[in-house]
């Protein structure tokens, strides 16, 4: 009786320390290593994500001090060394306004961290019903941002989204009144696509310079109704809260506010939004220079019609092969575990945040970048370990290889519009019948939105449509979007991986030698008791 009940006890002893073996641990234990707080400045373009990391990787004590304050603010404050890290979307050297952006004197390199699409979000209503398919060529961009075209009711809008009623209201352009990183992605499009006209509103502006290129400070002609803001938040929140706005502004803050952003019209001929799958598609044609900077020359060009045009990706800066003042091993241990945790696990939760998973070619060459840091223990990374969702065994950009076609009603030349929302806003939009239609119900059923923007249901059938008009863009044939990179074998990316297993295999033991302590007197002095009883 005594060791029956001694061997239920020991089981279910046993029961309980395998359950606690199989519980994840995620917090860093005792011996991991002994981070300490890294600080970074800089774009407002990045920031969501590089918070959320920074977020995250709280349960391996780690901290990341990061403010988002503009990438210019970025650059400046890792040029001086009161930060440890900068993020910017362009490179030291940019002359704006007659002043040079000089690098800094210490070693530094540039390291791609995420990809993403510059969007358009915009407030305007049809009547009492918020709409949420607008479409635009990039002409029609270029020439709302350049102050040409002026109302919502404009005959070249109108052309963009034919199945819409729109309102006779004066657009107002908001823009960024501080150095931007988003400005400088913007204005760089503009000036490689664009450029008659933004060299005219450059001259309009006191720019005199010829041709005016990018800056990540937006000029504003007096007396033309722009208005300026200070950062993402604010120009998305300006915007959210005065109807007849537009903004350029990161993807992520459009659908963070529930509000809807234009699609663009690609060299394909179809209407497109930036999603994680469209900004995947398009850097295919990135081209990296041999600093890691990018070309978007073609990317702007990309004939895919799955394209989404003004993609491109966010740059972190770092110290490399030396230990500059102010800075540490321990430092550098802290912020390359940082760095290889957001280039792999962190890239997972790029689609829910706005972005897109940086592409196998960027994530190699970021690597390569961070192994260089002072304090790094180096990681390596490939599509076998790796929690990067773009990461595929064979080298292959496994979310530009699965991306959707456009629907139908996306292309240009079909002269039809779909009801759906984009962005945060994704309820659907009503439409007015068909050119030539005779019928006032849209093809599903849903009520149409008539003269003067009544309400209705919408269709619901699809995405966008187009204009028909060109968007003076050069094509480019799509590319692989491995730049030629090989295979990288690797380990996963988990901080504490080892760490956890060993504790399980410790329990493990602990369970055998709890039941070993528990049995075998009993059954050894039973054996003995037999023996002598012969």
């Amino acid at each position: 009786m005594m060791i029956s009940r001694r061997r239920r006890w020991s089981a279910r002893l046993l029961a309980a320390v395998l359950v606690m073996a199989s519980v994840p641990i995620t917090a860093a234990p005792a011996h991991a290593v002994a981070y300490v707080p890294i600080s970074g400045a800089g774009s407002t373009w990045s920031g969501p994500a590089i918070i959320q990391w920074a977020s995250n990787v709280t349960q391996y004590d780690m901290t990341v001090n990061y403010q988002a304050q503009g990438s210019s603010d970025g650059r400046n404050r890792f040029k001086a060394g009161t930060v440890d890290f900068g993020v910017s979307e362009i490179p030291y050297g940019l002359t704006d306004g007659g002043v040079t952006d000089l690098p800094p004197r210490r070693k530094f390199a540039y390291m791609p961290i995420v990809a993403g699409g510059t969007a358009f979000m915009y407030n305007l209503t049809i009547g009492d019903h918020r709409v949420t398919n607008l479409r635009l060529s990039g002409e029609t961009i270029a020439k709302i941002f350049t102050g040409v075209i002026t109302r919502w009711d404009d005959k070249q809008i109108k052309a963009d989204n034919p199945r819409l009623t729109l309102p006779g209201r004066k657009i107002v352009p908001v823009v960024r009144s501080d150095g931007s990183g988003t400005t400088a992605q913007f204005t760089l499009w503009l000036s490689a696509t664009y450029p008659e006209l933004w060299n005219a509103y450059c001259r309009k502006a006191g720019r005199n310079s010829s041709p005016c290129g990018f800056t990540s400070d937006f000029p504003v002609v007096s007396g033309s109704g722009f208005v300026a803001q200070a950062g993402s938040d604010q120009v998305s929140g300006y915007t959210k809260n005065n109807v007849a706005t537009i903004t350029y502004v990161e993807y992520s803050y459009a659908k963070n506010a529930n509000f809807p952003v234009a699609k663009m019209r690609n060299a394909a001929g179809y209407f497109i939004e930036p999603t994680a799958y469209s900004v995947a598609v398009a850097l295919t044609e990135a081209r990296i220079k041999s600093d890691l900077t990018q070309d978007l020359t073609r990317v702007y060009g990309n004939s895919d019609k799955r394209t989404y045009p003004l993609s491109s990706y966010s740059y972190m800066i770092i110290p490399v092969d030396e230990i500059p003042p102010g800075f540490s091993l321990e430092k550098g241990r802290s912020l390359s575990d940082f760095a290889y945790y957001f280039l792999c696990e962190g890239q997972r939760q790029a689609e829910d945040l706005g972005y897109s998973p940086l592409p196998v070619n960027l994530v190699t060459a970021a690597k390569q970048q961070v192994d260089r840091i002072k304090g790094a223990v180096p990681q390596a990374i490939d599509g076998r370990s790796c929690n990067n969702p773009t990461l595929t065994a064979n080298g292959k950009n496994a979310l530009a290889e699965k991306a959707p076609n456009p629907k139908e009603c996306d292309l240009a030349s079909r002269g039809d519009q779909c009801a759906s929302g984009t962005g945060g806003a994704r309820a659907d939009t009503p439409l007015n019948p068909l050119p030539g239609s005779s019928g006032g119900a849209t093809p599903s059923g849903g009520a149409s939105a008539g003269p003067g923007g009544g309400t209705g249901d919408g269709d619901g059938t699809g995405t966008g449509t187009g204009d028909g008009t060109g968007s003076g863009q050069g094509a480019g044939g799509p590319g692989d979007g491995d730049g030629g990179q090989s295979d990288v074998y690797a380990v996963t990316v988990d901080l504490a991986a080892a760490d956890r297993s060993q504790q399980r295999l410790f329990l493990l033991l602990a369970a055998a030698m709890l039941v070993a302590v528990v049995l075998l007197p009993p059954l050894v002095g039973r054996a003995l008791r037999r023996r002598s009883a012969r």
